[in-house]
């Protein structure tokens, strides 16, 4: 009989629409670890509500044997963050991926300051938020993006909208955080990156890592684009929690 091996990592999806970019690291990841993915759908009708979410994550990993790798991009990052300053028990890790020091900041949120400040129609600016995301593309690849994006402002967990942007302070964890960025990133770009530093606990053990890492390119979507760098880059910081005594330097 084949034994199923538990997952020991999660990726939290909270963006229906962008989960696509998502397949490529999941599905690298998936060939060195037993990786789940736990998704939250919010219907149109439902209002945005970041404790709902947090409440159904925990029904799900409060019966586990043992605290899991949390991985999470943008949004679905913040829900991980959250959760992990709720239940640091259950959690063995939290990578976090174009995640802010201010975890609020998310590509939603430039769209909708964009919105406010300048003149002219939601489809004009989708447009050139897909050059903000994604570099030059395409007119076909535009236009899908473009409809992705459409998508996400529409069934996303983003606390923001059109009336109300959420800020949410820096939170500090005693337990291994990776966040990782793209260097060429606008949105998260590396200055914003680097803000975690001055929010990393500097009282927890040496052995306890709590570290930042920038993709060569990729934007905010660097997962997407450079998905073996960044899994090998994960799997390096989860080697230095299973076995610290010989864990690389990072760079």
């Amino acid at each position: 009989m084949t034994m199923i091996k538990k997952p020991e990592a999660l990726w939290l999806s909270v963006s229906p629409a962008l989960r696509g970019f998502n397949r490529p690291i999941l599905n690298t990841l998936s060939r060195q670890t037993s990786i789940a993915e736990w998704h939250y759908h919010q219907t149109i009708d439902e209002p945005m509500c970041l404790e709902t979410a947090l409440v159904l994550l925990h029904d799900y990993l409060k019966d586990k044997e043992q605290p899991m790798h949390l991985l999470g991009h943008g949004t679905s990052g913040l829900i991980g963050l959250l959760y992990a300053r709720r239940h640091p028990e259950r959690v063995r890790s939290l990578t976090l991926l174009s995640v802010a020091a201010y975890p609020a900041v998310d590509w939603q949120a430039h769209y909708y300051v964009q919105l406010h400040l300048l003149p002219c129609c939601r489809e004009t600016l989708l447009t050139q938020m897909v050059y903000t995301l994604f570099g030059h593309q395409s007119r076909p690849i535009a236009k899908r993006f473009l409809s992705i994006l459409e998508q996400d402002l529409q069934t996303s967990l983003s606390p923001h909208t059109l009336y109300k942007r959420t800020h949410i302070a820096p939170v500090q964890l005693s337990l291994p955080v990776l966040v990782c960025g793209g260097q060429d990133d606008v949105i998260i770009d590396p200055s914003l990156l680097s803000g975690w530093r001055s929010h990393f606990d500097s009282d927890k053990p040496s052995s306890i890592p709590q570290e930042i890492w920038n993709s060569p390119g990729g934007r905010y979507f660097f997962h997407y684009f450079y998905p073996e760098q960044t899994q090998q880059r994960i799997l390096k910081f989860w080697q230095k929690i299973t076995h610290p005594q010989t864990a690389l330097v990072s760079i």
